[in-house]
């Protein structure tokens, strides 16, 4: 039996969301100099974003929430092998907030905006790679 077509639009669309959080980071990477704390926090939304589609997918409910480690829990509910990536991502649950508004600490670097972005990417793949061709962007 083919899966739920409104299931596999809702799935799609996290995953198009999370997608575009990449790129906008990639994409301010390039900027001289590049936008570090807008990279680590579309790191975060696309890490958020990409847990959200795979809660989704398995019918999963979860609350409004940036909490990567709340995501990640629900997530290994679900699929425990999930658990070194989860581990990885969460993390990036301060960039939620972090360097958004004034008087917030230093900028991040470079680097940690580099890394932050090689996790989101990971976070994303891995979960991808877990769920079935036809919700994939």
């Amino acid at each position: 039996m083919p899966p739920d077509p409104e299931l596999v639009s809702e799935t799609r669309a996290w995953l198009v969301r999370a997608e575009r959080d990449l790129a906008a980071a990639v994409h301010e990477l390039t900027a001289e100099p590049p936008f570090v704390e807008d990279i680590v926090f579309h790191a975060q939304q696309a890490a958020e974003k990409t847990l959200k589609a795979f809660l989704t997918w398995h019918g999963t409910a979860f609350r409004k929430t940036h909490s990567l480690e709340e995501l990640g829990e629900q997530c290994l509910g679900i699929e425990p092998a999930l658990k070194a990536i989860i581990d990885l991502a969460v993390p990036l649950t301060a960039y939620a907030w972090m360097f958004r508004y004034p008087g917030e600490p230093d900028a991040p670097t470079r680097t940690e905006a580099e890394r932050a972005l090689a996790t989101a990417r990971k976070v994303f793949e891995t979960v991808l790679g877990r769920l079935p061709e036809e919700v994939r962007p």
